[in-house]
């Protein structure tokens, strides 16, 4: 190229297409374009030049003088959508594909994209305008098919179903002389309509902004050196996006038509010393609307361009080194150079990026609950199955820290405490003495899960005088010594009555551990499936069930109550092994026979080498002796062996309330516990999944119209996943595309 920036040929070969740009560059942009393609760029920054300025910036002509065709420009409709110019140098004979690219429906919604050829290749350039403005045409009325814009006579421009749209032309355009670059023509901005329509020119300033917003998105700016540059706006919306200019390029139009005295300001930009960018201010001359209307030839275009920035001050006079910014050609190459660069740095990038995208909306898609089957009824029996497969598990027993046996149990040990404390306070001593005190039975002391101190102690206490009274006082025709059996009987009524409010209790506790967790159960299985009709449905009707084993349950517990009112037991081994060892246990603790023993029940036989004590010697004599009678005697029997105590009466009936208290609580500390597990917790199961399906109405003659109502999504969920589902296809061909360039 001379040192004046012209051209040494009209058809030189400029851009990417230069032998000083590598084959791995036109490659990259190639990918780049159809990643395009694929409509990817909704999703994720892709490096792309858009082409903006305000209306009647010469956007139009600049475009033509880039991609060497022609543009319609009657009615302004070319600017009515946004252009893809997709440039690329071909050895075969000059082609222009033009395609519809479909990213939004006939209502404006976002759907899958879709590229449309629109008509067949173009091998005539003077073909090229009015397929444009036919494709214009089906762009602005979505709701009409497009083949009638490419076939029909109807392209009246004045009619159309929407003022813009964000469906994009694509033009696809290659040939011997065409230059390898990539651009979007976006609408020109306005500042008033002729309808006044403000929503159109929000509409317009929203498309440019969601374009240039993207940090991989070079701004060609185009402004005109005919209007005042603060009265143009474009730049302004610019700085806004990119207000250090690292990735603007402005490009003066129309340095012809300048006003006198404003050329001063106008070259001051391209040198640099005015709102200096990055990538600097161009500046290019386009035929004159005289010139276009006699058909101006682009070489020709492009020959006169060199005239006047060769010929024209202040242009002619501009140094060297700032030659390379006039003429369209100088331009092109650098946009193709910016371009280039951008795509080389951000590939690997957008691969990770894409990558990274693709796995959030899988995990987005995974979420959805799952798409309703063409199976209905086989759905609804699936899931109930399973549902009531995960509550009998839950019901037998999971190792989990809080499983629902994990969380019954200590319920369980609090009820068993509650009777336990229900134990008559029996006191071997005459009332009035309260300063003495009975130890706990050192007997117990193994054989509890829990200790026994202070329980009886809640309970008033019952002094042996009141005991001996009771007795006489219930005399009738028995014999002298013999007592009536009902004095027994009362005190055992006494803490039997007591029993019933606890085993309520671990009852009331269960039921309601059980219906948080089958609410949770139901939630985790039925959530998702449909529009809530079938959490609702299987909600009520495991409730009932529940309900229903509940009320069983509670029936057991009376029953169990009822059972132990009438005081009886063959478990006679263990009642009369208590009653001895409570009668002992009373005896010793009477006043005279106190000291006594005391001194047994921390007896401990002599060692082999220990001189005994006195008190031993004692012992073992009296242990001696009745062994040669051939009675078999241990230290705690010796307070048997006492003198007869006139309160003897009152202590058999106080051991043996207390040995059948401790046969009766056992036993009912385990049947209520049991009870309550097999009839509702084990029982839940039972007939739970025969209850769900006559309650669904899943097994008659109108079953699947049933499961279809269960399993119906609602319409966000079902428009959520097609969402979804598109934007899957969309990434998943753009993977596919990426993979053909292999990054090093």
């Amino acid at each position: 190229m001379p040192a004046d920036g012209s051209s040494d040929s009209q058809n030189e070969v400029v851009g990417l297409s230069n032998a000083r740009v590598s084959r791995r560059s036109r490659e990259m942009l190639d990918l780049v374009n159809r990643l395009h393609s694929t409509g990817v760029q909704a999703e994720m920054d892709l490096p792309v030049i858009a082409v903006i300025g305000s209306q009647s910036a010469g956007k139009s002509s600049l475009i033509e003088a880039i991609s060497g065709i022609k543009l319609p420009r009657a009615s302004g409709t070319c600017t009515r959508c946004a252009t893809e110019c997709k440039l690329s140098r071909s050895d075969r004979p000059w082609t222009c594909v033009v395609k519809l690219q479909i990213m939004t429906d006939a209502n404006g919604q976002v759907c899958k994209t879709r590229n449309v050829p629109f008509g067949a290749p173009i091998q005539d350039k003077d073909e090229v305008e009015e397929r444009i403005r036919r494709a214009q045409r089906a762009i602005l009325n979505p709701s009409t098919e497009a083949k009638i814009f490419l076939d029909g006579g109807d392209v009246d421009e004045d009619e159309n179903a929407v003022s813009f749209s964000k469906n994009i032309i694509c033009l696809e355009i290659s040939g011997p002389d065409v230059a390898d670059l990539s651009f979007v023509d976006l609408p020109g901005l306005i500042v008033s309509t002729t309808d006044g329509n403000r929503g159109d020119i929000d509409l317009v300033r929203s498309l440019v902004d969601s374009w240039i917003k993207k940090p991989s998105c070079v701004i060609l700016l185009t402004v005109t050196c005919e209007t005042d540059f603060n009265n143009q706006g474009a730049y302004e919306i610019v700085r806004e996006h990119d207000p250090k200019g690292d990735r603007t390029v402005g490009v003066l139009t129309k340095p012809d038509l300048c006003q006198e005295g404003d050329e001063t300001f106008w070259v001051d930009l391209v040198k640099g010393l005015n709102i200096p960018l990055s990538n600097n201010w161009f500046c290019v001359k386009q035929p004159t609307p005289s010139e276009l209307k006699k058909g101006i030839t682009w070489q020709q275009a492009r020959k006169n361009e060199d005239t006047f920035f060769m010929t024209k001050e202040p242009w002619a006079s501009l140094p060297e080194e700032r030659q390379r910014y006039l003429r369209t050609s100088n331009l092109t190459e650098r946009l193709s150079v910016i371009l280039s660069d951008l795509i080389a740095t951000r590939l690997p990038k957008i691969q990770d990026e894409l990558k990274a995208l693709l796995q959030k909306t899988e995990e987005e898609k995974r979420k959805l609950p799952k798409a309703p089957s063409s199976d209905p009824v086989g759905e609804v029996l699936q899931a109930l199955n399973v549902f009531t497969i995960d509550i009998t598990k839950r019901m037998q027993g999971t190792p989990d820290e809080d499983g629902v046996l994990q969380t019954i149990r200590p319920r369980q040990v609090k009820f068993q405490r509650a009777v336990r404390a229900t134990a008559p306070n029996f006191q071997p001593f005459e009332s009035g003495r309260e300063d003495s005190q009975l130890e706990d039975p050192s007997f117990l002391s193994n054989e509890e899960i829990f200790s026994t101190e202070s329980q009886e102690d809640e309970n008033p206490p019952i002094y042996i005088d009141q005991v001996q009274d009771r007795a006489q006082k219930a005399v009738t025709r028995e014999l002298p010594g013999n007592y009536p059996f009902v004095v027994k009987e009362m005190y055992i009524k006494q803490f039997l009555t007591k029993w019933h409010a606890p085993a309520l209790e671990l009852f009331d506790e269960t039921y309601d551990i059980l219906k948080q967790e089958v609410l949770r159960v139901v939630d985790a299985h039925f959530n998702r499936m449909g529009r809530g009709l079938a959490a609702n449905r299987v909600t009520l009707i495991v409730q009932e069930h529940l309900e229903s084993c509940a009320e069983r349950t509670r029936e057991k517990i009376e029953w169990l109550l009822d059972v132990e009112s009438m005081p009886t037991t063959l478990n006679t081994h263990y009642f009369a092994d208590y009653r001895d060892k409570f009668l002992a246990h009373y005896r010793g603790a009477r006043p005279k026979a106190s000291g006594l023993s005391a001194n047994l029940q921390s007896y401990t036989a002599p060692g082999p080498t220990e001189y005994p004590s006195g008190f031993q010697e004692s012992v073992s004599r009296v242990l001696s002796g009745l062994s040669e009678l051939g009675i078999s005697a241990k230290p705690e029997d010796i307070p048997k062996m006492l003198p007869s105590d006139p309160m003897e009466p009152a202590i058999e009936i106080m051991a043996s309330v207390r040995a059948y208290f401790q046969v009766a609580y056992k036993r009912f500390a385990d049947m209520v516990p049991m009870t309550i597990d097999h009839e509702i917790v084990l029982g839940l199961n039972k007939g739970l999944e025969k209850a769900l399906r006559d309650g669904l109405e899943i097994t008659g003659p109108n079953a699947r119209e049933a499961c279809e109502a269960l399993i119906e999504e609602a319409s966000t969920i079902s428009l959520r996943r097609e969402e979804l589902q598109k934007r899957l296809d969309t990434l998943k061909l753009a993977s596919q595309e990426l993979r053909t360039l292999k990054l090093t």
